[in-house]
């Protein structure tokens, strides 16, 4: 049974090569999901025509809308012909775009939601819009981000766990990553694989502690660290040449390991910072989802609700 039987990809309006759709699709294919193709718009200039009635401006706000709809039915249409799966389309008006796809997550009981990158042409590395970041901040399912790597048979899924914390909370977060981990293994044919760092010496203990042993406290942790690492990988009967474990800091180690083993996806907690904490972007997985160059399962902690109210 799997966890997603509800998609909802959410439409770039800027370009023809819908690969959220795409993926949010073939993803359908192998759960049986249904899908449905959002797309958000709004244009200030409707807004300001007031010489216009009220009535006026709401039909051609429709008139644009039902456009947007047609060239949306264009392009999905032929890429879901020969599917089996249920698809529909859904065009709204809504200044906020991350508002409007969260409340149709929240109103409709969507699992998951499928959202295109976009890439600097010339840089070749992706950009995030603030839409992408309110999505994965607030959003109460897992958000999948596609990139441009591929999906093949046998690929790698890679689960970023933080197993050396106390906490239930991580705890939990660290079994429902390797679950979903798990269960996207099975769907794409594909091996689970855990990642996790551990932190090194803090220089200024090393400088301020004379009689301090940093070698001996590096070794420590990484002992600790394993051990948590087997305890854990043993309840998914997840093999030792599978467990990736190394010193540094998550949002450099994770993006190294998904790199050398060529990871399809990688599976990561978010903490959902919302508030002046959010506008820091001091939260780890945003820094190490910017440096992956692959898929991203973005997953919220058991509990975790949307602050946005209507």
């Amino acid at each position: 049974m799997s966890i997603f039987n509800k998609i909802l990809a959410v439409v770039d309006p800027t370009t023809d090569d819908q690969k959220a759709f795409k993926r949010a699709l073939l993803l359908a294919q192998k759960t049986g999901a249904s899908v449905t193709a959002f797309l958000s718009i709004y244009d200030f200039s409707y807004e300001m025509t007031t010489m216009l009635t009220v009535d006026e401006r709401e039909t051609m706000r429709q008139a644009v809308v039902d456009d947007k709809t047609d060239w949306l039915a264009n392009i999905v249409e032929p890429l879901s012909a020969n599917s089996s799966t249920s698809v529909d389309i859904k065009v709204v008006w809504h200044n906020r775009p991350y508002e409007s796809v969260l409340f149709e997550v929240i109103d409709h009981s969507y699992d998951l939601i499928v959202k295109g990158t976009h890439e600097h042409d010339t840089l070749k590395s992706v950009i995030f819009t603030p839409t992408d970041w309110h999505i994965l901040r607030k959003s109460p399912v897992p958000v999948l981000l596609v990139k441009e790597h591929d999906w093949p048979s046998n690929g790698n899924i890679l689960a970023a766990v933080d197993v050396g914390s106390e906490d239930d909370e991580h705890h939990s977060l660290n079994r429902t990553i390797t679950k979903t981990a798990g269960m996207m293994a099975d769907l794409l044919e594909g091996k689970v694989n855990l990642v996790n760092s551990y932190p090194g010496t803090p220089v200024n203990i090393a400088i301020e502690i004379p009689e301090f042993d940093p070698v001996g406290y590096t070794e420590s942790v990484k002992q600790h660290h394993a051990k948590c690492m087997l305890e854990h990988a043993q309840q998914f009967n997840i093999p030792q040449e599978n467990q990736h474990l190394s010193e540094g800091l998550p949002e450099d180690v994770i993006p190294s390991v998904a790199k050398t083993i060529d990871a399809e996806l990688v599976v990561i907690g978010t903490v959902g910072r919302t508030g002046i904490t959010a506008a820091l972007i001091g939260n780890t997985a945003e820094h190490t989802i910017d440096s992956l160059n692959c898929d991203v399962l973005a997953i919220k902690p058991e509990g975790f609700e949307c602050p946005l109210k209507h």
